[in-house]
């Protein structure tokens, strides 16, 4: 049983309060059955580690507040929103006789003993702690869910979870599930689609540009052949006017001569 020390504090305005908190001191009080509420505080020191398991708050601890034990439940905390460290703890008192509705933290064995999850299976928690009514002497600190012989597929419902005595679910109306043993779950890549071509065929991306690459290709080599066109084909009418002009002249010598002979 956890022994926690707590002592009694009259501080009660908001400054007075913090400068607690700054001694390194957390505000709490004591509530439940006949007896009158208490204001206490506790080193956060010796609280520290043990609010963080999973049990805490489902619990029972013995409160040494000066030297007088009290027997009670965590109830609630409240955190700073900034640092995130407990500002202030609500306690119950435990009464005899008294049944207390509480969550109850889920905690399962022998992993190495189910042939559904040494086969790949996954277990899939549904519930990591369960509502559960007890007595005030038999608070359970956690559900045990033994996963012997559970195979793929199996659902394990609250029936089949042993509880201790006098220890029931607030659910009653249905037999719900705590967890289950699922298949594996295996992720199939799609498959990769490549356009394949035949041998000597060009793609057509590919044809596109060579076709683009060909005419401008055209239209460069078009341009030098147009000029050695017009080249020669001015070249030869310039020979035949030429040609037309020596022929005219060697006509025109050839009459001067036969005038000439014929006056001699």
């Amino acid at each position: 049983m956890n022994i926690l020390k707590a002592t009694k504090r009259t501080t009660t305005s908001t400054g007075q309060i913090n400068k607690l908190r700054s001694d390194g001191f957390i505000p709490a009080i004591l509530y439940g059955g006949k007896k009158n509420n208490i204001s206490i505080s506790l080193k956060k020191l010796h609280l520290r580690d043990i609010i963080k398991t999973e049990t805490f708050m489902s619990k029972v601890v013995d409160l040494d507040i000066d030297g007088n034990l009290e027997k009670v439940l965590p109830k609630d905390i409240t955190y700073d929103p900034v640092s995130d460290e407990p500002n202030h703890i609500d306690f119950m008192r435990i009464v005899k006789g008294s049944r207390l509705v509480l969550e109850v933290p889920v905690k399962f064995i022998n992993h190495d003993k189910s042939p559904g999850l040494k086969k790949g299976g996954v277990l899939n928690t549904v519930r990591r702690k369960v509502e559960l009514k007890c007595p005030a002497e038999n608070i359970p600190n956690e559900i045990v869910v033994n996963l012997d012989n559970t195979k793929i597929g199996t659902s394990i419902k609250i029936s089949s979870v042993k509880l201790p005595e006098n220890v029931i679910p607030t659910i009653t109306d249905r037999d719900f599930v705590v967890a289950t043993v699922a298949a594996p779950t295996i992720l199939v890549e799609p498959e990769k689609t490549e356009e394949t071509t035949t041998e000597g065929e060009i793609p057509a991306e590919d044809a596109a540009e060579g076709a683009t690459t060909t005419e401008e290709g055209k239209d460069k080599s078009a341009k030098p052949s147009d000029d050695k066109t017009k080249d020669k084909s001015t070249k030869p009418t310039d020979n035949k006017e030429k040609t037309a002009s020596g022929d005219k002249g060697k006509s025109v010598n050839k009459e001067k001569e036969t005038k000439k002979n014929n006056i001699g």
